[in-house]
């Protein structure tokens, strides 16, 4: 079972501590979990440049959800590999899902 370490909810959003791979083969999300940052990792093909490793995150992580991507924000670490994205109109419950479903696939 994933770790509740990893979100919190804040008014209408979930908030994810997410760990940035860039300039990985394939975009992968998620691609593991990493207890000792309590977060999950996320692999993008994009490099950290021109913004675009953060762009290819917000999209990444909108198409796992099925989601739009508007309904996606980075919070903190715009500049840094650890982020904290938030999403909105997403219950806990079917985010925490997703994810263990999809890990269990590994």
């Amino acid at each position: 079972m994933i770790s509740k370490n990893f979100f919190s909810i804040s008014e209408d959003e979930v908030q994810i501590k997410i760990h940035v791979i860039p300039g990985s083969s394939k975009s992968v999300f998620p691609s593991k979990v990493d207890n000792w940052r309590k977060s999950l990792e996320i692999k993008v093909k994009a490099k950290p440049k021109e913004n675009k490793a953060n762009l290819e995150v917000i999209e990444k992580i909108a198409s796992f959800f099925n989601i739009s991507p508007k309904n996606i924000r980075i919070i903190t670490g715009e500049k840094s590999r650890d982020k904290i994205i938030s999403i909105k109109n997403l219950e806990l419950s079917k985010i925490c899902r997703k994810i263990e479903d999809s890990l269990n696939e590994l």
